[in-house]
């Protein structure tokens, strides 16, 4: 799972650190989600884009069909994009593909803020990829807890396997969730990133103190922040913002999942269904710093989905 906020940037030449194909990594994987925000959403453009396929969908598909990747679905809500890659020999047994969006700008009127998302059946499991692009600034973090409640409550797919997101046996939930760090002033925040320790930092993340306070967000996990912030840079440099605003270092950029409980949906006599029991472990998650087109830095994370029948 790749999210990157890449603001007006054009795409870089090179992705192939980012989604991991120089590492041997990617001779393992078998599905990638690709989760964009903010790409270039002026009208002129969208109705280019809307005859042809926008650069950075270009791009992926480009870097990723010698390694044998196909692109199973893609949806695009404004400049929030996602994009789902499957080997092509797990073709047939991806099934009940279908997406759906939701805006939550302007009280649901515009696109630019809100979620995308696909979701599939894998070897017969329910799975959903959510690409969110939730609002800004530190003190709208009831607002984003708002605006992903109704994310939540708007999806509803056709089907009686999963209908709603939180349905489906696995999820993924990610992209631009703009929470920010509580309390600490900037400098501190910045002392901690020097002198890595990042750990001072995390228990005044919002989003951190919003798991465990937040029922929407029950089940929801996420692998340790081992990485700087990802926002603010200024475009072009590994420098936090130095303009006039000085934003404060934030890890906006997020990949969470969430695992069905088993106590959800049993079948007859109490059993869970014959699908049988998903687990899945995180192997990384990191942030990519090469990339410089952005005021973000893109993050990635790898799973290992186990299943047993």
């Amino acid at each position: 799972v790749v999210t990157w906020n890449v603001g007006t940037a054009m795409p870089p030449n090179d992705v192939t650190s980012l989604l991991h194909l120089n590492t041997g990594e990617t001779n393992d994987v078998d599905v990638i989600a690709i989760g964009l925000q903010e790409v270039n959403s002026k009208i002129n453009k969208r109705l280019k884009d809307a005859l042809f396929t926008d650069q950075w969908s270009e791009l992926f598909m480009d870097v990723l069909s010698p390694f044998h990747f196909v692109l199973v679905s893609t949806v695009r809500m404004q400049g929030v994009i996602l994009l789902v890659f499957a080997k092509y020999y797990h073709l047939p047994f991806l099934q009940d593909i279908q997406t759906d969006c939701t805006r939550t700008g302007l009280g649901g009127y515009w696109g630019n803020k809100g979620g995308v998302s696909v979701r599939l059946s894998i070897f017969g499991h329910m799975v959903c990829f959510l690409n969110c692009h939730l609002p800004a600034h530190l003190e709208k973090a009831e607002q984003r807890k708002e605006d992903f409640a109704t994310i939540l409550h708007m999806q509803q797919f056709e089907g009686h396997a999963a209908s709603g997101i939180l349905d489906h046996d696995l999820v993924f939930w990610f992209g631009d969730l703009n929470f920010r760090i509580e309390s600490l002033d900037i400098r501190f925040v910045k002392y901690a990133i020097d002198s890595n320790i990042l750990s001072q930092l995390w228990e005044k993340d919002q989003l951190n103190i919003a798991k465990s306070t937040w029922p929407v967000l029950s089940g929801f996990q996420e692998g340790p922040l081992n990485f700087p912030p990802t926002f603010k840079f200024d475009v072009g440099t590994n420098k936090y913002d130095s303009s006039a605003k000085k934003r404060k270092p934030a890890w906006t950029d997020r990949i969470l999942w969430k695992i069905k409980s088993p106590s959800v949906g049993l079948g007859t006599g109490g059993h869970r269904p014959s699908r049988g029991v998903l687990s899945v472990s995180q192997l990384c998650y990191c942030s990519h710093m090469e990339y410089t087109v952005s005021d973000h830095k893109p993050v990635a994370a790898i799973f290992a989905v186990q299943v047993s029948t």
